[in-house]
């Protein structure tokens, strides 16, 4: 099956400026609606809970909340952002601590110079990790290409991984994708959230040449029995029934390639189905997490 054109609510600037800068501004995601809220906390610019690690070539910058047990989350690629996943860290960060990374070339943090690829997301995982002095393994929540890292980082470091929740992201095969990545197009769309995203970046005038460091990840990746063997840890696949961008067969196949999965598909909706209808997936999530 042919992925559709991609989903572009998420797969998914000269120097950087301050919080006051953007205070005027209520941060959104891309295509957000007035029916779709993710937060009143500015993740992904938020001063107060900000850090950043070195990671290879790049900066990455990332944010920590509460005490507890830890948990990451992961947002989408291309137009994504940590402000997309407020809903989950909202719910979590009163009792837990949760640690919310910007992706290597989204938000605050640098692009570098290196090929992108998933192995490098694990690896700017466990940096964040490491600086932010988590000693025990980490319950993981990622969205689209935030669950790929996630299976990444679990199947390349498994003792630092508790579990995952992988939302919108199923087996990926050459044959069922192609992505182009157009940053005037999407422009078009929802030009507002282009042009507060490219104030929080460290390189602004690099975002296309990005999009195409991230296109070449995603056109020659192959996420498949391969990786998913590797992961041991319980996995919760999560799943919008109308997913254009990971359709429900390939998240049923990732469901029975991984070793120890329960899966959860959410009626009625598409790619951020979290966004959509928040209490069906915490519902299949809060269960998982307290096992």
């Amino acid at each position: 099956m042919k992925f559709k054109k991609f989903f572009i609510a998420a797969m998914l600037s000269a120097s950087l400026i301050s919080m006051s800068n953007l205070e005027a501004e209520t941060l959104k995601y891309f295509s957000q609606t007035s029916q779709m809220t993710s937060s009143t906390t500015p993740y992904g610019n938020n001063e107060s809970a900000a850090h950043y690690v070195q990671s290879g070539d790049a900066k990455i910058y990332y944010e920590i909340y509460g005490q507890g047990e830890p948990f990451l989350i992961l947002h989408g690629g291309g137009l994504g952002s940590a402000y997309e996943m407020g809903c989950f860290i909202d719910k979590l960060k009163s009792e837990n601590q949760v640690i919310v990374i910007s992706t290597r070339g989204h938000g605050k943090s640098e692009i570098g110079h290196t090929p992108f690829s998933l192995k490098q997301r694990a690896d700017d995982i466990n940096a964040v990790l490491n600086d932010a002095d988590v000693k025990k393994s980490v319950t993981i929540i990622g969205f689209s290409d935030g669950g790929y890292s996630g299976y990444s980082f679990a199947a390349n470091y498994p003792s630092k991984v508790k579990k995952l929740i992988a939302i919108g992201a199923g087996e990926v095969l050459n044959t069922n994708k192609f992505f182009v990545f157009n940053l005037n197009e999407w422009r078009k769309f929802d030009s507002e959230y282009i042009d507060q995203q490219k104030k929080l970046m460290p390189e602004p005038n690099r975002w296309q040449e990005m999009l195409k460091m991230y296109e070449e990840m995603w056109n020659g990746a192959v996420i498949s029995k391969e990786i998913f063997s590797k992961v041991n840890c319980p996995v919760l696949v999560i799943n919008g029934e109308n997913d254009i961008n990971s359709p429900m067969t390939t998240a049923i196949a990732s469901y029975y390639e991984l070793p120890n999965a329960q899966l959860s598909i959410i009626p009625n909706t598409p790619h951020p189905c979290f966004l959509v209808n928040f209490n069906a997936v915490w519902s299949a999530i809060e269960p998982f997490i307290k096992e």
